[in-house]
């Protein structure tokens, strides 16, 4: 897979192709004796043209006792194609920004609601959160999101963020931006709602949590 002319660099200097060969056999070697270490990849991205790729995405490492919270990365492989088959020519990997974890963490958000994805929201929500309802302007707790969550009958086909802006002071973050949600409700009208919500985090024990949000329909 790796381009005779393959480079990278790490914290050492440059790393020819031999050498990553190396590092990537000491890897899966201690992979193998802690496997809770091991990464996972989502959020991938791909730039294509006829010869060139881009192939970008991010890291899940899970926590490794002492830490309890993973940590996140991402990293970036640039591919050549070469006769009728693609190489990468160099990969960089770098950890994430508070801000650029925050973004992920809004766009795992989404996910969760598509998927009804309960367990996201028992582990990324503080225990003393507060959810104001964009529709209603009713104030949820967290046992009321997971009880809403549960007994939703809309089905959503796409939620889709925009204007993202994040702030970030110590341990704690505002996130604002609109989220674009479509759908069809329990009686199978569609439904294409945009809000413009401001999302605060807090971070306990290493881990950003959502603290509060609140959401306004925008028409």
């Amino acid at each position: 897979m790796l381009s005779d002319n393959f480079g990278t660099s790490n914290v050492v200097g440059a790393v020819n192709k031999a050498a990553s060969i190396d590092n990537s056999v000491r890897n899966a070697a201690l992979n193998a004796a802690n496997p809770q270490s091991q990464a996972t990849q989502d959020h991938f991205a791909f730039i294509c043209s006829a010869t060139l790729a881009t192939i970008m995405h991010r890291n899940t490492t899970a926590a490794v006792a002492p830490a309890t919270y993973p940590t996140y990365s991402r990293t970036i492989h640039v591919l050549e194609k070469k006769g009728n088959s693609w190489q990468v020519v160099t990969s960089m990997n770098h950890t994430l920004t508070d801000q650029q974890t925050l973004l992920y963490m809004e766009q795992d958000w989404n996910d969760a609601w598509k998927n009804r994805d309960v367990a996201w929201i028992e582990k990324n929500y503080a225990p003393f959160s507060r959810d104001v309802y964009a529709a209603t302007g009713a104030v949820m707790r967290k046992a009321d999101v997971i009880a809403d969550m549960k007994k939703g009958t809309d089905t959503y086909e796409s939620l889709e963020l925009s204007d993202m802006g994040v702030r970030v002071e110590g341990d704690v973050a505002v996130v604002s931006g609109v989220n674009t949600v479509k759908g069809k409700d329990a009686q199978g009208k569609a439904f294409d709602r945009k809000s413009r919500f401001t999302d605060t985090f807090i971070r306990r024990d290493g881990q950003w949590q959502v603290w509060a949000t609140q959401g306004t329909l925008v028409k």
